[in-house]
């Protein structure tokens, strides 16, 4: 099985520092839904991690991140693709929780739902934890530059074997050509 696990905003879609609140704030990045739909038409499974601390900071609730995400799906669908799962950690920094990038817990549990090898995983992020979590779980760290990409490419210190790819697009033309 072949599969790829992407972080949400600044992969996805545009991150925003006061943070993805409701529908309204999604806005997909160019390309990503494209890059979506092909790596799904390639047989790709594709799977979401994401942290999502504003539940955890009452900036928002679960049933608006539903809606989020309901969004998310429905345009991703539109653009002939398909997400597998989304896996969200809704934890505040402070929480200390095994699930919240970078710790690896959220990646773990997608390894065991999907009973996949995690060398045979793509896993994309524009932030640091991203990384940092891709790489404890031993899959393939992709950085894109958008979101907060090139702030992380910048501060340097990426995990070894590391790739550098522009957008989500870019890395799906290469993963499924």
């Amino acid at each position: 099985m072949k599969l790829i696990i992407l972080d949400r905003d600044g992969v996805i879609n545009h991150d925003s520092d006061a943070y993805i609140k409701g529908p309204d704030e999604w806005r997909p990045i160019a390309g990503s839904l494209e890059a979506i739909a092909r790596l799904s038409k390639a047989g790709y499974r594709v799977v979401v991690a994401t942290n999502q601390s504003g539940v955890g900071r009452g900036l928002f609730n679960l049933a608006t991140l539903a809606s989020i995400h309901t969004k998310m799906h429905q345009a991703v669908t539109a653009a002939g693709g398909h997400l597998d799962a989304i896996f969200f950690c809704p934890h505040a920094a402070d929480a200390r929780c095994h699930c919240r990038k970078p710790e690896p817990g959220m990646l773990e549990e997608i390894l065991r739902r999907f009973d996949v090898e995690a060398a045979s995983v793509t896993t994309v992020g524009d932030s640091l934890r991203d990384l940092q979590a891709a790489a404890a779980i031993g899959s393939k760290p992709v950085l894109v530059l958008t979101g907060k990409g090139q702030k992380t490419m910048q501060a340097g210190g990426l995990p070894p074997q590391t790739l550098v790819r522009v957008d989500l697009a870019a890395v799906a033309a290469e993963l499924a050509p």
